[in-house]
């Protein structure tokens, strides 16, 4: 239930205006676990959709300024996944391997402070290789759990990023079900169960789940009717029981309104059903170009769903669909694109995307 996922303790911030992004998975009655997510950013980053094979070398690399070796760690697992082209490399925020792990990073700036190396350390990654890193040495959200503490993930100024900060936390969410949130904060990683199945942005996890207790009013039901004096007043129409909910595109009115509509929407029956229900919930959280936007010294910059992608964890299938192809999703038998065993890059924007079907012949025959 929607009111359950508040009973964990949390921090009040203050947080900064972010860059949005959504995430939110399901698991239907049959099992089957879908997790899906927007990606919404103000500038061009040439997104591009990679396959990597079993077997692709991952550079563990530390800052350069203290000269400790690049240790290459061949990937156990294939990986189909989303990076921004304009950073060299397989920087992934966004992901699923052959073994049903899915990955989806999204922005935590003011918060973010990433750990420390020293030159005592062993075992390292840059915040660009660690979604690689996951992804490629675990099957389960168990094993990465248990891996983390090993491992120190690290950020500076030597690091390519565009115009926009590596501030990144990510969510986890693997076949059995199981989910879990990882930040870096004052240099320490936190890691959440994921309680209310959904991502957003800033400020960090356990503050949205506090957020939550101020809309312990929200319903699914709604009073039909009121009596005013000898006047019954009755309702205008469904959805009483949502008004109050927040409908801006701020990090915690997002994290409040897929969180509200993931709970409470009748469960699935199965993955066709948890991928439609996932779309729609995203739909709800699609920002149209020119609807949130700042000012970046004399330039006007407007934030907005560049793409979308869903993961079918268990079947291994993902439907991904760009701005321009909001309503039309592309689905790739992963199973097909794995077995190929060949690294692959495609931009997003040159996918295939299937084009609308003229019904009138079928209206007509």
């Amino acid at each position: 239930m929607f009111k359950a996922i508040i009973a964990t303790a949390a921090i009040a911030a203050t947080f900064n205006v972010a860059l949005a992004c959504t995430a939110v998975d399901m698991v239907a009655a049959d099992g089957s676990v879908i997790a899906g997510r927007t990606m919404e950013w103000a500038f061009d980053m040439q997104w591009t959709l990679v396959s990597l094979p079993k077997g692709t070398p991952l550079a563990m690399t530390a800052t350069p300024a203290l000269k400790l070796p690049t240790v290459t760690l061949p990937s156990k697992y294939a990986i189909v996944g989303v990076k921004p082209g304009i950073i060299p490399g397989d920087a992934l925020l966004e992901g699923q391997n052959s073994a049903g792990l899915g990955m989806s990073g999204n922005f935590l700036p003011g918060f973010t402070e990433y750990q420390t190396v020293t030159p005592q350390d062993k075992s390292y990654v840059s915040v660009l290789g660690f979604g690689g890193w996951a992804l490629g040495q675990f099957a389960t959200v168990g094993e990465l759990r248990q891996a983390l503490p090993g491992i120190k993930v690290w950020a500076d100024d030597t690091l390519p990023s565009g115009q926009t900060p590596l501030t990144l936390h990510f969510t986890f969410t693997a076949k059995s079900g199981a989910s879990i949130v990882v930040e870096l904060v004052n240099g320490q990683q936190r890691i959440f169960d994921n309680v209310a199945r959904v991502l957003t942005n800033a400020p960090t996890y356990d503050w949205h789940l506090s957020n939550i207790r101020n809309y312990l009013n929200l319903s699914t039901m709604a009073s039909t009717s009121m009596p005013i004096r000898e006047t019954n007043v009755t309702a205008l129409g469904q959805g009483g029981g949502n008004i109050g909910i927040p409908g801006d595109y701020t990090p915690p009115s997002r994290f409040v309104r897929a969180a509200f509509m993931r709970h409470y929407s009748t469960k699935p029956r199965n993955a066709e059903e948890a991928t439609q229900l996932i779309g729609h919930i995203l739909n709800t959280v699609d920002i149209p170009l020119g609807i949130a936007q700042s000012k970046e010294g004399n330039e006007i910059v407007s934030d907005y769903t560049q793409w979308i992608a869903i993961k079918d964890l268990t079947g291994n299938r993902l439907l991904i669909a760009d701005y321009d192809h909001r309503t039309s999703y592309l689905t790739l038998d992963l199973n097909e694109i794995f077995a190929l065993d060949k690294p692959a890059s495609v931009p997003a924007s040159a996918l295939p995307y299937p084009k609308s079907i003229d019904g009138a012949k079928a209206l007509l025959r």
